[in-house]
């Protein structure tokens, strides 16, 4: 091994980046280049995967610039993805045949009616960990092989192949058709407990096993590159979730994270064995070492929270950068009433009700622009709690701190409420960028760049925490109209919709 460093790529819903992280775990170079979202219709998200590829190709090779380093000196690269997207490509030609569904689309809501009818959800929950809802990957890629004239006969054929972006971008990379086990188990495909896709799930969803890639472990040499990154050993993959419970180094079971990005995820390690959720909650894989057994996570995840700020800069035009929603927001002490629920695709955990839509409760004369942004700030951390409620309700472990990161973890004044809304103290680390970190982690253990997973705890550091200081009756009022306001987004889209 003569490489010194090790890079990550990060492929979000909003952007591709690339990090290259030293020995240390200490970020050397950055860059990052934003891709399109395109909906086509009400409630249909989706995504360029040529466009993708082009900025992530972008990016690793602006990051090797600035790090003034060749791929020579990279000991391995690790990818890390935004989940459930769904794209389909022709084996031959290596080309999309529609453009990716993204992991907020909704289309496959009367689909996934008709499963239920004819199946049960329990069916998919029992084995999947995961309920029903347009969220998962598999739902879109039946909804593909219907709608793209003769894509079925060629899955059928093996002419095309499925994957989530992970996979997408390592056959870009190295011509191997893989995933791993974090992605696989968001497909409603993958049986949580064999590690493998299950024939009777592909079977109720019509998907033909021969277009399903490979699952691999979240760390293991899958490929080695060529292009800009001639080879450099691909050696991790991880959904951008679980890397970030990687680089957060939540190792334990009972330690949890939540990353606050376009949406907000909060991951609880429950270890080596699956926990079933009667709460809301998805059972998931954490990650999985090499060989070694898989460690597994219950997730609460938030459809939208810092999309939420960007659809008031972008839809609204209240404010023209996202920072500046603190500004805004600290110029009132409070909502002033106001309430922002944002279920613009539905809303997720723990409700999981596709026929929510969002509503701005509570507004009188009064209200300010100030107040509404504060309100768009409060609706993060509300969310965050009901995450919170249904977690300890599982009686696994009781929350009793918060590991924080993302691009929101900036925003002092959210931090802030998000202590007092969940009454514990939330801890935000050195690197933020934690889903890079742990994609990177990931690649350097597969590759004997880290040895171990005490030497990644050990370079974990504390940069700021905030402490509960919210009195309980305020509270437990504000709670209470919380959910006032999100019980008026339910039952507004109608099944003939």
């Amino acid at each position: 091994m003569t490489g010194q460093y090790v890079a990550a790529i990060d492929q979000g819903t909003t952007s591709s980046r690339c990090i290259v992280f030293d020995a240390a775990g200490q970020i050397v170079s950055v860059s990052q280049r934003e891709h399109r979202q395109i909906y086509p219709r009400p409630g249909w998200v989706e995504h360029d995967a040529e466009e993708i590829w082009a900025a992530v190709e972008q990016v690793v090779q602006e990051a090797l610039a600035k790090a003034s380093i060749g791929a020579d000196r990279l000991a391995a690269i690790g990818i890390t993805n935004q989940r459930e997207t769904t794209v389909v490509w022709d084996r031959a030609t290596g080309r999309p045949v529609h453009h990716a569904i993204v992991w907020q689309d909704t289309r496959t809501g009367p689909l996934l009616r008709r499963l239920e009818s004819e199946y049960g959800e329990e069916r998919f929950r029992d084995r999947t960990g995961l309920p029903l809802a347009t969220y998962f990957a598999g739902p879109k890629l039946r909804w593909l092989l219907e709608n793209v004239d003769g894509l079925r006969e060629r899955a059928e054929r093996g002419e095309v192949l499925f994957g989530t972006v992970d996979s997408w971008l390592i056959w870009k990379l190295t011509g191997r058709h893989v995933t791993d086990v974090t992605n696989a188990s968001r497909t409603l495909l993958m049986n949580l407990r064999t590690l493998d896709w299950d024939p009777e799930l592909l079977d109720a969803l019509g998907v033909p096993a021969a277009m399903l890639p490979e699952i691999r472990s979240s760390a293991e040499v899958y490929g080695t590159a060529s292009g800009t990154l001639d080879g450099v050993p691909v050696a991790s993959a991880l959904g951008d979730q679980q890397a970030a419970l990687f680089g957060q180094t939540c190792f334990q079971p009972g330690e949890a994270k939540c990353t606050y990005g376009t949406g907000s995820f909060l991951l609880l390690n429950t270890g080596e064995r699956p926990v079933s959720s009667r709460h809301g909650l998805l059972t998931t894989v954490g990650y999985r070492i090499g060989d070694r057994p898989a460690t597994y996570a219950l997730e609460g995840a938030i459809a939208v929270t810092g999309s939420l700020v960007q659809w008031l800069r972008d839809n609204l035009g209240l404010i023209s950068s996202a920072p500046e929603v603190e500004e805004l927001a600290r110029t009132v002490e409070d909502n002033g009433g106001c309430y922002v629920v944002p279920a613009f695709s539905g809303l997720f955990a723990p409700h999981w009700r596709s026929d929510a839509r969002g509503v701005i409760a509570g507004l009188t004369g009064y209200v300010t622009k100030g107040h509404l942004a504060r309100a768009v700030l409060e609706a993060t951390a509300w969310q965050t709690r009901e995450v919170v409620d249904a977690m300890n309700a599982e009686e696994t472990v009781t929350l009793r701190r918060l590991r924080v990161d993302g691009g929101m973890v900036a925003n002092g004044l959210l931090m802030q409420f998000l202590a007092d809304v969940l009454d514990v103290p939330v801890v935000r680390p050195q690197i933020s960028e934690t889903t890079c970190l742990g994609a990177a982690y990931a690649a350097g253990l597969a590759v004997g760049f880290w040895p171990d997973l005490e030497t990644l705890r050990a370079q974990w550091r504390q940069d700021a925490q905030w402490q509960p200081a919210m009195d309980p009756a305020h509270r437990d009022r504000e709670l209470r109209n919380w959910r006032k306001a999100v019980d008026r987004t339910l039952g507004w889209v109608d099944d003939e919709d």
